[in-house]
C-alpha cells in the first residue's frame, strides 16, 4: 500500500475560476527568478504554492529559466474540493510555455502537471474527463455522454469551514466500507455512458460519508435542498464545497435555493451560479 487510492471519477470544468497573469521580468536575480503576488489573505507566496512549484518544474524540464512574475486573482475558495490550487499550477505551466514560445509539447506539460499533484492532470484538458488511478490518467468522455453534461447550470455553495483532503482520505479508510471498488465504479460509469440517463444519475461521491459524519451541517443542508426543491445535490470532491444540479430546462430563477442556503449557513457562505463545460462550435 502506498497511501493512494485508485480513482474512477468524472470531472468537468466550470465557467468560473481564478485568474493568473504572468509576465517576464528583467534584471531579476536567481533568487527572484519566479515570484508571485496575491491579495487574497492566506495564500502562500513561497515555494509551497503550486504556481511557483509549477514554474520550477517547467524550468527544470525545459531548461527555460527566464524570470517571470505571477499575479494571482483568487476567486475559488480554499479547502473547497474544487481544485483551485491545482488549476493554478496548470495555468502557470501554460503561461510559461506561451512565454517560452511553445517549447514544451502537450504531453510534456501533462507529465509535469502529473508530477505536481494527482489531480493536476484534470486541468490539462478543457473538457469533461474521467480520471483513473491516482487521478493522473485521464480520458475524454464520449460525445453523447459529454452532451448530457455540457452547459448544465449548478449552484456552488461552501460554508465558512474547509475540509482537509488528507484528513478526508484517512477518515474514509478508517471507516472501512466507504471506498467503492474500482470495478464497480467502472461498471456504473460504463452503464451511464452507454445509456441515455441524465447527469443526475451519475452523481455519486463516496467521500461524503466520512465528511458528513464530522461536518453535520453538510448533510442537513443537502437533505433540506433535496426535499424542498427536488434537485440533485452532492459534495464536490473532499469538500467542503457542495453543489445543486439545476434542471436542464426552466432554470432562469433559483433565488429561492440561494435564500435557503443563506438562511442556514449565514452571510459568510460562498455562493455562485455557474455552468458546466460547454463546447464551442465553429
Amino acid at each position: 500500500m502506498d497511501g493512494f487510492h485508485d480513482l474512477v471519477s468524472v470531472a468537468a470544468p466550470l465557467d468560473f475560476g481564478d485568474e493568473l497573469q504572468a509576465e517576464r521580468r528583467t534584471g531579476a536575480t536567481c533568487r527572484e527568478r519566479f515570484t508571485l503576488e496575491c491579495e487574497a489573505p492566506g495564500v502562500p507566496l513561497d515555494g509551497s504554492n503550486l504556481v511557483l512549484r509549477a514554474a520550477v518544474a517547467f524550468a527544470e524540464t525545459t531548461g527555460w529559466y527566464e524570470p517571470v512574475h505571477f499575479r494571482l486573482i483568487k476567486r475559488i475558495p480554499f479547502g473547497a474540493g474544487l481544485g483551485g490550487g491545482s488549476s493554478n499550477g496548470v495555468a502557470a505551466l501554460r503561461a510559461l510555455n506561451r512565454l517560452a514560445g511553445g517549447i514544451a509539447s502537450t504531453s510534456t506539460l501533462k507529465k509535469i502537471a502529473a508530477s505536481l499533484g494527482s489531480d493536476c492532470a484534470i486541468f490539462s484538458r478543457e473538457a469533461p474527463i474521467v480520471m483513473r488511478n491516482r487521478g493522473e490518467a485521464t480520458d475524454v468522455l464520449p460525445l453523447g455522454a459529454e452532451a448530457r453534461i455540457s452547459g448544465r447550470q449548478i449552484l456552488l455553495f461552501k460554508p465558512s469551514f474547509s475540509i482537509s483532503t488528507p484528513w478526508a482520505y484517512r477518515r474514509m479508510v478508517q471507516r472501512v466500507g466507504d471506498y467503492l471498488p474500482s470495478e464497480e465504479a467502472e461498471s456504473r460509469f460504463a452503464a451511464w455512458c452507454g445509456g441515455g440517463a441524465p447527469l443526475e444519475e451519475l452523481l455519486f461521491n463516496n467521500m461524503e460519508p466520512a465528511a458528513f459524519e464530522k461536518f453535520v451541517a453538510l448533510p442537513l443542508l443537502l437533505g433540506g435542498i433535496r426535499r424542498k426543491f427536488g434537485v440533485s445535490v452532492a459534495m464536490s470532491g473532499s469538500g467542503s464545497a457542495c453543489f445543486a444540479l439545476l434542471p436542464a430546462k426552466n432554470c432562469d430563477d433559483f433565488s429561492e435555493i440561494e435564500e435557503f442556503v443563506r438562511e442556514r449557513w449565514g452571510t459568510t457562505v460562498f455562493l455562485r451560479f455557474v455552468r458546466l463545460f460547454q463546447r464551442v462550435l465553429h
